[in-house]
C-alpha cells in the first residue's frame, strides 16, 4: 500500500513539474514570437527610414511625396517596435499563473487581431488618398496614398503572420489548461 501511495505522489509531483515547464515553456514561445515581430518591424522601419530619407531629399513630385511618407510613418513604426521590444526583454524572465498565461496570451492575440483590422483601415485610406490625387492631379496625395497602401499592406501580413503564430501557441496553452 505505502508502495503504491509513494508512486501516485510521485506521479502527481512529476506531471505539477511538467505542467510548470510546459507553462513556462509557452510562456517562453508568446515572448519570442512577440520579441521576432517586434526585431522584424524594427528592421523593415529602419530600412524604410533610410530609403525613404534618401528618396525625400532626392526626388521630386508624387516620389518625393511617397518617401516623405514612407519616412513619417516608420518614425512611428520604429517608436511601437522599441517599445514592444524593451517590454520582451522586460517579460522574458517573468513567471505566471495559468490565468495570467491565458490573460496575457488573449491580450497579444486581440492586440494583433485588431491590428489587422486597422491595417484594412490603412489600405482603404491610401486606396482613397491615391483616387483624390489622380482626380485633382495632386502628387502629394498620389505619393502619400501609395506609400500609405504599401506601409498597411505590409503591416496587414505582418499582423496576420504574428497573429497565427501566437494563435497556434495559444491554442496549445487552452488545450492544456
Amino acid at each position: 500500500m505505502m508502495k503504491k501511495l509513494l508512486l501516485l505522489a510521485f506521479i502527481v509531483i512529476s506531471f505539477n513539474c511538467f505542467a510548470q515547464d510546459s507553462l513556462q515553456m509557452l510562456n517562453f514561445d508568446r515572448n519570442h514570437i512577440k520579441n521576432t515581430g517586434m526585431q522584424l518591424l524594427g528592421s523593415w522601419a529602419a530600412a524604410n527610414i533610410t530609403v525613404g530619407g534618401i528618396g525625400w531629399a532626392t526626388a521630386n513630385g508624387t516620389t518625393k511625396y511617397f518617401h516623405q511618407m514612407n519616412t513619417i510613418w516608420n518614425l512611428a513604426n520604429l517608436g511601437v517596435a522599441l517599445a514592444g521590444y524593451v517590454g520582451t526583454i522586460h517579460d522574458k524572465n517573468k513567471t505566471y499563473t495559468t490565468q495570467e498565461s491565458l490573460a496575457e496570451q488573449r491580450k497579444i492575440e486581440n492586440i494583433f487581431l485588431i491590428n489587422g483590422g486597422l491595417d484594412l483601415v490603412y489600405i482603404g485610406t491610401g486606396i482613397y488618398l491615391k483616387h483624390r490625387g489622380n482626380m485633382k492631379n495632386s502628387d502629394q496625395s498620389k505619393g502619400y496614398g501609395s506609400a500609405i497602401i504599401m506601409q498597411g499592406a505590409f503591416l496587414l501580413l505582418f499582423d496576420a503572420t504574428i497573429y497565427m503564430s501566437e494563435r497556434k501557441t495559444g491554442n496549445k496553452l487552452r488545450r492544456f489548461y
